[in-house]
């Protein structure tokens, strides 16, 4: 390892490891997946095989650069994570806090127009059409006690005789 190598990068405000190559390095910010991680570094112009730590404060502020408007740099539409944004109607790519903030505002909307999605949110059950028959239970459990059932069948005996 270099000199200048730092164990520890901060970007777009989280902390990194700089033992990771540069794409997936990237992808440990909320929003930024490995495609994309890939995607940011071919439009900065760095190597993606180059260590996260390796990098200068002005490669980092160029990541940085791409990251919040990807579209600016040559970067195509389809890798951004909120496509026509119902607010803005543009294309637009959320990072970090922003994205957090975006996903509760839109799970609220739903749950105010009473759509099937918001319901099932409001109702704290799956929202995608998994089962909930046998799972995503929460909180003590409904079968049946073998104590209860041991009384059960002891009474019956006794009832019996």
């Amino acid at each position: 390892m270099s000199k200048d190598f730092r164990l520890i990068v901060r970007v777009l405000n989280t902390d990194v490891d700089g033992t990771l190559r540069l794409p997936y390095a990237l992808a440990r910010v909320k929003g930024i997946g490995v495609n994309l991680g890939y995607a940011i570094a071919r439009a900065a112009g760095i190597d993606p095989s180059t260590r996260m730590g390796n990098l200068t404060e002005k490669q980092i502020e160029k990541i940085e650069q791409i990251a919040k408007n990807p579209t600016r740099f040559g970067i195509p539409a389809w890798l951004l994570n909120r496509r026509f944004d119902p607010v803005t109607g543009e294309d637009r790519h959320l990072i970090g806090a922003d994205l957090e903030l975006a996903i509760k505002e839109d799970i609220q909307t739903m749950m105010r127009t009473k759509s099937w999605k918001g319901i099932r949110h409001s109702l704290g059950l799956k929202v995608r059409g998994q089962r909930t028959r046998t799972t995503g239970r929460k909180g003590m459990t409904v079968g049946v006690s073998r104590k209860a059932v041991a009384q059960q069948t002891g009474q019956q005996k006794e009832e019996k005789k």
